[in-house]
């Protein structure tokens, strides 16, 4: 892989430029994500072990290795020593730990904040590859690949906690015993999870109806002039990168077989995978009980608590919470843990205050 192996070499001459005016911390920093990169980039080809793509990675892992040692050079030269060698932080390991047990497809999003390249080989063919594959689009509440349904879960827990909080803290403005309190809180989780279930498993049926009718009639039209969906597949091939003969020799082979052939086209033109649709009652369950964890924290201290200390053990609970939630996503955006557990924080106890706020004048207002 010549072009991946000269990555560092081509970008040398510039980068020593531009190091010859940066500050040594930027140096610093730049080795760290450097370094960051090619370890990440090791544990993905561990993953890949015995696949062409494993070749891939560890070449990307050098290149990113030499552009490390680069920012390196840079550091000293600014009279500032870098480290000995790496020790990944915190984020880095839970991420490589993510990746060891759910694989790179599944948590290509996360690899991806860390600036790890190469991801869309897991949504986009490797031109070549004997069978193509391509990724679905991932969806908020119910994705149908592994990081989507992790991050379709924070966000359903996330809904359930802000909603339910908020509607526990709007009854105790307006004046509500405890019992009320418990009562709304139980009906608010029941009434948010299961019109969470319904919308999902109304979406997920529609889609899945959609992609059946598009696969029916890419098995008509396969079977009417199966030559032009082959120059079709064809084009395809060369646009990933095969040369035109090659394509058109490997959408040959791909048709050949009918059921083999719908699969093929039902990935590539329709960028869909036939045994990933989707099931409405999984992710009818899976919104159901999302919403229903995140819904239940501000629950807890309402039923196994009595006294004045009751609502704010409630929303204390529910502070905790979002800070943690905010956290884990920054899996997925790259950002500071700290920051994204503080701006779930603040979001959600702003809507809680409001909420709050609104209560407390209609419960005046009323009485």
């Amino acid at each position: 892989m010549p072009a991946v192996r000269n990555v560092a070499a081509r970008a040398a001459p510039w980068l020593a430029v531009y190091m010859s005016d940066s500050e040594s911390e930027t140096a610093l920093s730049g080795w760290r994500e450097e370094m960051r990169s090619a370890h990440l980039y090791r544990v993905v080809a561990e993953c890949e072990a015995g696949t062409p793509r494993q070749a891939l990675f560890l070449e990307l892992a050098q290149a990113a290795q030499d552009q490390a040692e680069i920012w390196k050079q840079s550091a000293r030269r600014n009279g500032v020593a870098a480290p000995a060698g790496y020790v990944p932080e915190l984020r880095t390991r839970v991420v490589a730990a993510l990746v060891r047990r759910f694989g790179p497809r599944a948590t290509r999003s996360m690899l991806a904040a860390m600036k790890v390249r190469g991801m869309s080989l897991y949504t986009h063919a490797v031109p070549g590859h004997p069978v193509p594959r391509a990724g679905m689009q991932e969806r908020r509440h119910s994705g149908l690949e592994g990081s989507g349904n992790l991050r379709a879960a924070v966000f359903g827990a996330n809904d359930g906690l802000v909603s339910n909080l908020s509607l526990i803290l709007g009854v105790a403005g307006a004046g509500a015993t405890a019992e009320n309190l418990l009562l709304t809180g139980v009906a608010g989780l029941l009434a948010g999870a299961f019109s969470m279930a319904a919308g999902e498993y109304v979406s997920v049926r529609s889609q899945r109806e959609m992609l059946e009718y598009q696969l029916a009639l890419e098995r008509e039209e396969l079977a009417a002039y199966p030559q032009e969906e082959a120059a079709e597949l064809a084009l395809i091939y060369t646009a990933r990168g095969l040369d035109a003969a090659h394509a058109r020799d490997l959408a040959q082979e791909m048709l050949r077989d009918p059921e083999r052939g719908l699969e093929v086209l039902a990935r590539e033109e329709l960028g869909l995978n036939p045994d990933e649709l989707g099931s409405p009652w999984g992710a009818a369950t899976a919104s159901f009980a999302a919403f229903s964890c995140g819904a239940a924290v501000p629950l807890l201290p309402l039923i196994f608590m009595r006294g004045a200390a009751t609502l704010p053990a409630a929303a204390g609970l529910a502070a905790a919470a979002l800070f943690g939630m905010g956290a884990l996503l920054s899996l997925f955006t790259g950002r500071n843990a700290w920051l994204g557990g503080a701006r779930m924080l603040a979001v959600g106890g702003l809507a809680g205050a409001a909420t709050y706020a609104i209560g407390r004048m209609l419960g005046v207002a009323i009485n």
